[in-house]
C-alpha cells in the first residue's frame, strides 16, 4: 500500500497545493484588512516551489518496486513515463517563471491565472502513464478545460478574450470526436474493450472484418482527429496562430509545449501496444509532410512577432511527427530528442518576447537595431532562431539530424528529402529575424529596459542547453534510448 501512495504521489501532491494555492489567493487577494493586495508574485513563488518539488518526487520515484502494481490497470508505470513526466514539469516551471515580470509589467493581478498553469500539470502527468482509453480522454479534457480559461485570463484585453472564446468553441469539436471514437460507439462498440492490452490482443488474435473492421478503422480515425488537433499539425491547425497571439505570452510558451509532450508520450504508446499502430503511423505521416510544408510557406507572410513562432510550432509538429512516423525504437528515440530540444528552444525564444513587448514591440519591423540598444537579448535570440532553422553547431541540428537520420533507418525515403528541403525553407524567417536585429533600421528608435532577474537565469540555462547539446550529446542520447527501450520492453 505504501508502494502505492509512493506511485501516485505526484499527482497527489500536485492536486493538494493546487487547492491550497487557489484558497490562498482567493483568501488574500480579497482581504480588506490587508488593503486587496495583488498576489502574482507570492502565489507564482508558491507555485513554482511546488512544480520543483513534485519535479524531485517524479525524478525519485522507485521505479522498479512500483512498475508491476499498475501493471493490468488504467496506468503502465516504467522508465518512459517517469522520464517523459519530468518534461511537462519543466516546460511548466519556466512558464512560472516567465510570468513574474510579465504580469507585473501589463499590470495583470489574476493570482489565479498562475494556478491554473499547474492544473493541467496534473492532467499530463496522467495522461503519459495512462493506458486505458477511457484515462486517456479523462486526463485530455480536465487539461483543455484549463487551457479554455487561462488563453482568456487577460479579460482587459479584447485579443485574449477571442482567444479563449475561439479555443473554447473550436476545441469541443476535436473532444467529441476523440469520445466518439475511442469511448463510445467505434472502438468500444466494435471490440467490447477500451484497455490497451486487451485491445492488442483482440486485434492481433482474430481477424476482424466487415463492419466490425470499418468500426474499428473510425475509430483509430477518430483518435488520429483528436490528437492532431491538441498538437496543432495539419489540417487541424487553423486555430493555433489566432489563439497564440491573443493569449498571454507566457500562456502561448505553455500551449506550445505541454499538450505535445504528453500527447506524443500517449501516442507513441497506443501505436505500440496495440497493432493497429501501423493506421497511426500512416495517418501522421502524411499530418507530418503537410505541416513542415505548411509551416515553412505560412511564416514566410507574418509581420507580428508572435505569428511566425505559431507556424514554427506547426512545422517542428511535422518533425516531431517524423520520429512517430518510423514505428521504430530509433524512431520513438529522435522523437523524444526532438521534444526535450523543442521544448528547451521555445521557452528560450518566449522568455525573450515578453522583454521586448514590454516596450511595444508587437511587428518584427519594430526589432530593427535591437542588437546596437539591447546586444544580449539580440544574440540570444538570434542563436535560437538559428537553433530553429537546424544550423550547427546548434541543438536544433541534433534534433534534425537524429529524426532524418531515423527516418531512413525505417525506409521513409520521402519523408527525409521534404523535412530537409521544408527546413531549408524555413530558414528564411528565421534569418530575417536575425537580419532585423543586426542589420535594420527602425522605424522608431526603443530603449529597452534591463530584462529581470528570473528571465535572465532561465534563459541561461536554457541557451547552455541549446549550445552545448550538438558539442556533448551523449547524455540526452543516453537518456532517450533508456526511454525508448522501456515504451518497448
Amino acid at each position: 500500500m505504501f508502494n502505492l501512495f509512493l506511485a501516485v504521489s505526484p499527482e497527489i501532491f500536485i492536486i493538494n497545493a493546487t487547492f491550497i494555492l487557489l484558497i490562498h489567493g482567493v483568501v488574500f487577494s480579497t482581504s480588506k484588512k490587508d488593503d486587496y493586495p495583488p498576489l502574482v508574485s507570492n502565489v507564482g513563488w508558491l507555485g513554482l516551489l511546488s512544480v520543483i518539488t513534485l519535479l524531485l518526487l517524479a525524478a525519485g520515484a522507485p521505479l522498479l518496486t512500483i512498475a508491476h502494481l499498475f501493471r493490468n490497470n488504467l496506468f503502465r508505470r516504467d522508465n518512459s513515463t517517469y522520464f517523459c513526466q519530468i518534461l511537462p514539469l519543466l516546460s511548466t516551471a519556466g512558464t512560472i517563471s516567465m510570468c513574474f515580470d510579465s504580469f507585473e509589467q501589463e499590470r495583470f493581478d489574476a493570482s489565479e491565472s498562475i494556478v491554473l498553469i499547474p492544473l493541467p500539470t496534473r492532467s499530463m502527468l496522467l495522461m503519459i502513464p495512462a493506458h486505458d482509453s477511457i484515462a486517456m480522454y479523462l486526463a485530455i479534457e480536465p487539461q483543455s478545460l484549463c487551457f479554455y480559461v487561462i488563453a482568456a485570463s487577460k479579460r482587459k484585453s479584447e485579443f485574449s478574450t477571442e482567444a479563449g472564446s475561439k479555443y473554447l468553441i473550436l476545441g469541443a469539436f476535436p473532444s467529441g470526436i476523440l469520445l466518439f471514437g475511442c469511448d463510445c460507439s467505434m472502438i468500444y462498440g466494435s471490440t467490447g474493450a477500451t484497455h490497451f492490452d486487451q485491445l492488442a490482443k483482440i486485434l492481433t488474435g482474430y481477424e476482424i472484418t466487415g463492419a466490425r473492421s470499418s468500426g474499428i478503422f473510425m475509430g483509430i480515425l477518430s483518435i488520429a482527429v483528436g490528437s492532431l488537433f491538441k498538437i496543432t499539425a495539419v489540417p487541424l491547425y487553423m486555430w493555433a496562430p489566432d489563439i497564440y497571439e491573443g493569449s498571454p505570452t507566457p500562456v502561448t510558451a505553455f500551449l506550445s509545449i505541454a499538450p505535445k509532450i504528453s500527447i506524443s508520450a500517449n501516442m507513441s504508446r497506443v501505436s505500440i501496444v496495440g497493432s493497429y499502430g501501423g493506421t497511426l503511423q500512416q495517418i501522421f505521416f502524411f499530418c507530418s509532410i503537410a505541416s513542415m510544408i505548411l509551416g515553412a510557406l505560412a511564416a514566410m507572410a507574418q509581420t507580428k512577432v508572435k505569428r511566425p513562432l505559431a507556424h514554427s510550432s506547426i512545422g517542428h509538429v511535422g518533425y516531431i511527427r517524423t520520429g512517430f512516423s518510423c514505428g521504430t525504437i530509433e524512431g520513438i528515440q529522435s522523437l523524444l530528442i526532438g521534444i526535450f530540444i523543442y521544448a528547451s528552444m521555445t521557452i528560450d525564444a518566449f522568455a525573450i518576447v515578453p522583454a521586448l513587448r514590454q516596450t511595444r514591440v508587437k511587428y518584427i519591423a519594430d526589432l530593427g537595431a535591437l542588437a546596437k540598444t539591447n546586444p544580449i537579448s539580440a544574440m540570444t535570440f538570434s542563436i535560437t532562431m538559428f537553433s530553429y532553422a537546424g544550423i550547427p553547431p546548434l541543438a536544433g541540428f541534433c534534433s534534425k539530424f537524429y529524426l532524418f537520420f531515423a527516418a531512413l533507418g525505417c525506409g521513409a525515403y520521402f519523408l527525409a528529402p521534404v523535412g530537409v528541403v521544408t527546413s531549408v525553407i524555413g530558414r528564411f524567417y528565421y534569418i530575417r529575424l536575425a537580419k532585423r536585429m543586426f542589420f535594420d533600421r527602425p522605424r522608431t528608435w526603443i530603449l529597452y529596459e534591463p530584462m529581470d532577474r528570473d528571465k535572465s537565469l532561465l534563459l541561461a540555462m536554457t541557451s547552455s542547453f541549446i549550445t552545448s547539446s550538438f558539442p556533448y550529446p551523449s547524455p540526452l542520447f543516453d537518456l532517450t534510448h533508456q526511454m525508448a527501450l522501456s515504451s518497448y520492453l
